[in-house]
């Protein structure tokens, strides 16, 4: 069993104890209910496959029955924790709290990285520029930004992206990408942070409409859908953005940042109750 930093869902944590004491011995969920405390036999095999919920006050008696102490003790229940956070900055409390006591213990938590890399747009945008402006000082860089920025939050994004590995510098001290393209891939890998990156570069995409249209593109349509005409279109979508960080990535030499946002989100209730439909309706 994979040690407990490397998880990021508790529910598969408990799947995999529970896996792994299977294997070594004779143990059941009936077992597994009964050390922790809960009357009902399956209840944590429900709990491992999703279909319940374990609250942080019963976290600690799970945490006990699977013979965690210590720092791995308080890390699963902070697991739970983050799942279960009411908003996102409860979310972002238990994942930076999650961090701080395996950094403590000289543990590194996966995801750490993408967490922080996705908390702001500075990443993701210097990321891109700082390797395309050989010599440049974090002054010019930042005046090289549409959107207002310090010098010393450059150098301090600059340091991070470097301590990432997402930069590293040339013989000459010039910054490079250490990979190509970066994805955020699914969005509930970091719920938090990749809605707060989402937020800016909505209010980004807002303000750029007073921009030229020789300078930007935007449209929209509003349509009327079902679930399976939905997920079509989803999948349209992923794969168009694979397709468009393909060609972003044939050319070695940048000329300009651009952000690219596509959005698809229901502006009605649903409108059949017996099916899992977004009705038929007008296109605009």
């Amino acid at each position: 069993m994979k040690e407990i930093v490397e998880y990021t869902d508790y529910r598969k944590f408990i799947q995999d104890y529970y896996n792994e004491r299977k294997r070594n011995s004779v143990f059941s969920w009936h077992e597994f209910a009964q050390k922790a405390g809960f009357s009902s036999d399956v209840y944590l095999k429900y709990v491992s496959e999703g279909k319940k919920n374990l609250s942080i006050g019963a976290a600690g008696s799970v945490a006990t029955a699977m013979g965690l102490v210590g720092f791995e003790y308080d890390y699963f229940v902070l697991m739970v924790s983050y799942a279960h956070a009411k908003n996102d900055a409860a979310k972002r409390a238990a994942f930076e709290e999650r961090c701080a006591l395996a950094q403590a213990h000289k543990i590194r938590v996966l995801g750490s990285e993408e967490f922080d890399y996705f908390k702001s747009w500075k990443n993701s945008v210097i990321r891109e520029m700082a390797p395309h402006m050989p010599g440049a000082k974090p002054l010019e860089i930042a005046h090289a930004c549409k959107q207002k920025i310090s010098a010393a939050e450059v150098s301090e994004t600059l340091d991070f992206l470097v301590k990432a590995k997402l930069l590293k510098k040339d013989r000459s001290g010039n910054f490079v990408q250490t990979d190509k393209a970066i994805t955020m891939g699914p969005v509930d890998v970091v719920p938090a942070v990749a809605r707060d990156l989402q937020r800016q570069m909505g209010e980004f995409a807002i303000k750029s409409l007073d921009l030229p249209l020789s300078e930007r593109v935007m449209s929209g349509y509003t349509l009327g859908l079902t679930h399976r005409a939905y997920e079509r279109i989803k999948k349209e979508m992923d794969d168009f953005f694979r397709r468009v960080v393909a060609i972003a990535t044939e050319d070695d030499e940048t000329e300009q940042v651009y952000r690219l946002n596509m959005q698809l989100f229901p502006m009605s209730e649903c409108l059949t109750k017996s099916k899992t439909v977004l009705n038929k309706g007008e296109r605009k």
